[in-house]
C-alpha cells in the first residue's frame, strides 16, 4: 500500500484567515527568534555608538597642538557620525539574511505554501526590518551625538546645539540611512537568493564601484559619483553639499528610487521563480 503524502493547506484558501497583520506577525516571529538577530543588532548599535567616542577623545586630547588645517577638517558631525559608514555593513548582512537564510535551509517552500501569494511575505519582511532598524538607529545617532558634545565640551569651537540648523536633520537622517541601506539589502538578498550573493553585490555597490569611479578622468567622477546610492545616500545627513554632489533632498529622493526599484524587482522575479 503507498503512503499517501499530507496536503499542505493553503491559509488563502476559502474559510481561512490569513491576512497581512497574521504575515507580519509570522516574520517578525522568525526575524526575532533568529539568533543572528541580535547580533547583528547590537553590533550596529554598538559600533554606531562607540566609533565616534575615538575621535571625541583623540581631538579633545590633542586639540591644542593641531595645525589650523586639521582643526578645519573637525567638525561635530564628523565626530559623532562615522559610526554609520561601519554599522551599515552590520544591518545590510542581516538584511540579506532574512531573505537568504530561509532559501539555505529550505524554509521558504513552507512559507510560501502558506502564503501562496508571496508577496505580503516581501512586504511583512520589509516593514518588520524597516521599523527594528529605525527603532534601533534612532536613538543610537542621538547617543552618539551627545555623548560626543560631553566630551568636547572644552572646545568651544566644536560646541553646537541639537537645535542649530541643519543638526538635527542630519542625525535623524543617519538613522533612515541605515534603515534605508537595510531595506535595500533585503530587496538584494530577495534578487539573488544567496547570502554570499547578496552580500557581494551589497559590498560591490557601496564599497567596490565608488574607489573605481577615482580612476576616471575628473570631469567624469564629477558626473557619475554623484548618483552613485552611496554617494547619493551620504548626502542625507550632510550639513552642506559640495559642488558636483547632490543636495540632501535630492539626494535622499535618488537613493529612495534606488530601494524602490530593487524592491520592484525582487518583486516581479519573487513572483516568477519557483520556490
Amino acid at each position: 500500500m503507498s503512503a499517501v503524502a499530507p496536503s499542505v493547506p493553503k491559509l488563502d484558501a476559502p474559510g481561512a484567515r490569513v491576512t497581512f497583520p497574521h504575515v507580519l506577525l509570522a516574520e517578525w516571529t522568525k526575524f526575532r527568534t533568529v539568533r543572528s538577530t541580535a547580533w547583528s543588532l547590537g553590533v550596529g548599535f554598538l559600533l554606531t555608538t562607540a566609533i565616534p567616542l575615538i575621535p571625541a577623545f583623540v581631538t579633545d586630547s590633542h586639540w591644542a597642538t593641531m595645525s589650523a588645517q586639521d582643526r578645519a577638517n573637525r567638525t561635530p558631525l564628523n565626530i559623532a557620525l562615522p559610526g554609520v559608514f561601519i554599522a551599515q555593513l552590520a544591518i545590510a548582512v542581516l538584511g540579506v539574511l532574512m531573505i537568504t537564510a530561509e532559501y539555505s535551509t529550505g524554509s521558504s517552500r513552507s512559507t510560501f505554501a502558506a502564503v501562496p501569494k508571496r508577496l505580503p511575505v516581501l512586504w511583512a519582511k520589509l516593514l518588520d526590518y524597516a521599523l527594528v532598524t529605525i527603532v534601533l538607529m534612532v536613538p543610537a545617532f542621538l547617543i552618539s551625538f551627545f555623548e560626543t558634545q560631553a566630551i568636547l565640551g572644552n572646545i568651544p569651537e566644536l560646541q553646537v546645539s541639537f537645535g542649530a540648523p541643519g543638526i538635527a536633520r542630519c542625525v535623524l537622517m543617519a538613522a533612515v540611512y541605515i534603515t534605508l541601506v537595510g531595506v535595500l539589502a533585503v530587496a538584494l538578498g530577495a534578487i539573488v537568493r544567496n547570502t554570499a550573493g547578496g552580500i557581494a553585490l551589497y559590498v560591490a555597490i557601496f564599497f567596490v564601484i565608488p574607489p573605481l569611479t577615482l580612476t576616471l578622468p575628473t570631469s567624469w567622477q564629477n558626473a557619475i559619483q554623484q548618483y552613485l546610492p552611496s554617494e547619493a545616500g551620504q548626502q542625507m545627513f550632510a550639513l552642506r553639499h559640495a559642488d558636483h554632489t547632490l543636495t540632501p533632498l535630492a539626494g535622499g529622493l535618488l537613493f529612495a528610487g534606488y530601494c524602490a526599484l530593487a524592491i520592484a524587482i525582487a518583486a516581479v522575479l519573487l513572483r516568477r521563480r519557483d520556490v
